[in-house]
């Protein structure tokens, strides 16, 4: 792990702790938290410094209120179910910086939880403002970091404040950096990265900092489709990157260089429309018709990928092999999903669609590490310093 000051190393009995957490959890319009991992994700920094003694004062963001204050976006459900899990009543406060945080924070006892209003109710958050960060800082003695969702973002709550108090990260962000930094630095090999999604510009960083340390790279999603135009195949209708496909063909080269095996479908399943309920069929990858697009991997293709999640030791997975939230094309991202949860060696998925993914197919408990980063677990395989654990005091 990067050398960072950890909860452990702090004393924290009697102190105000301010802790940054990822709580941005979908909730729907009557107020119920549809998937509360992430909260559940936070327990063990919380529970830990609350059983140690600490006034612990929770901050985080949900969805996108813009600077404004919006009662769609509070975090009261949340404080809700927050004290449900830990069997004890969170309080609440009804501001972040306000008469409200300050008076209940000053009234904190040992062992006492509250948790603070969206910090994106003040446009300051998101603009890292210094004078919005030194008096959400003042509510409390020491900053801990425990939000990896947030750790590739500059903003007040989860960078500017440790400017102005001794900082740690919580076990969340421990464990993030541990498994996916070791995977990355000193991995069981083979290492295996398997990439989808839509987009090759998504991953342009990661593909070209994963050359450099692992053994194969499988491409599935609409990505792939500029890999193939890129070794001249006819790809009809399927998502194309134009402007990428001589970044891919010198990607292509750049993996024959350094001998990693970079292996794209052999075989698609291509549709009329982008729907669930049109004609469909599997083809090679040199047979897709001119007026069909890719949406799925093929037969063959799960075939190969799946042998080659069995040789290997260590996997990385970010990102579908197709359409999953359609019925009709998510055979590719659920055979993934199904052969990294039978494998024997450590499996990380790097958040974002990739976790919704195995989480909804069920195989959420088979693996390795779920990484509650999408963006931050992609800025991390890039290898890009990420400002939330940059700030972070060094042991």
């Amino acid at each position: 792990m990067l050398n960072k000051m950890t909860v452990e190393d702090i004393q924290v009995k009697g102190k105000k702790v301010l802790v940054r957490v990822d709580f941005n959890v979908p909730i729907d319009k009557g107020g119920h938290i549809n998937d509360d991992r992430r909260i559940r994700e936070a327990l063990p920094t919380i529970k830990y410094l609350k059983n140690s003694g600490a006034k612990v004062i929770l901050m985080s963001h949900l969805g996108r209120p813009k600077g404004k204050v919006n009662p769609e976006f509070s975090l009261k459900p949340i404080a809700e179910s927050l004290s449900a899990l830990l069997d004890q009543k969170v309080i609440f406060a009804e501001d972040v910086i306000g008469k409200d945080a300050f008076l209940k924070a000053e009234a904190l006892k040992d062992g006492e939880v509250m948790l603070l209003e969206n910090v994106r109710f003040h446009g300051e958050e998101e603009k890292n403002d210094k004078v919005f960060a030194k008096k959400l800082s003042s509510l409390g003695e020491i900053f801990v970091n425990d939000a990896f969702g947030t750790a590739h973002r500059a903003h007040a709550s989860t960078a500017g404040i440790a400017d102005y108090l001794p900082s740690a990260v919580g076990f969340l962000i421990k464990k993030e950096l541990e498994v996916m930094g070791n995977a990355l630095s000193n991995p069981e090999r083979p290492l295996l990265a398997i990439l989808g999604g839509a987009k090759v510009s998504d991953k342009i960083g990661v593909i070209e900092n994963l050359l450099d340390k692992v053994d194969s790279i499988l491409i599935g999603g609409g990505m792939a489709f500029t890999f193939l135009k890129a070794q001249k195949y006819d790809i009809g209708e399927s998502l194309l990157e134009d402007d990428k496909v001589e970044l891919a063909k010198s990607l292509l080269q750049k993996a024959i260089d350094k001998k990693v095996a970079l292996i794209l479908p052999m075989d698609v399943v291509v549709a009329k429309e982008f729907k669930n309920d049109t004609e469909f069929k599997v083809v090679t990858k040199e047979n897709i018709p001119a007026d069909m697009m890719g949406l799925d991997i093929g037969e063959e293709t799960i075939k190969v990928f799946t042998n080659e999640i069995r040789k290997a030791k260590t996997i990385i997975w970010n990102g579908p092999m197709g359409v999953f939230e359609m019925n009709n094309f998510n055979k590719g991202t659920y055979a993934i999903a199904k052969a990294m949860a039978e494998s024997k060696g450590t499996t990380i998925i790097g958040g974002g669609d990739s976790a919704s993914a195995v989480e909804q197919l069920g195989f959420g408990d088979k693996m390795t590490h779920i990484s509650t980063g999408g963006g931050a677990s992609l800025e991390f395989l890039e290898g890009k310093i990420l400002p939330g654990i940059n700030v972070i005091n060094d042991k």
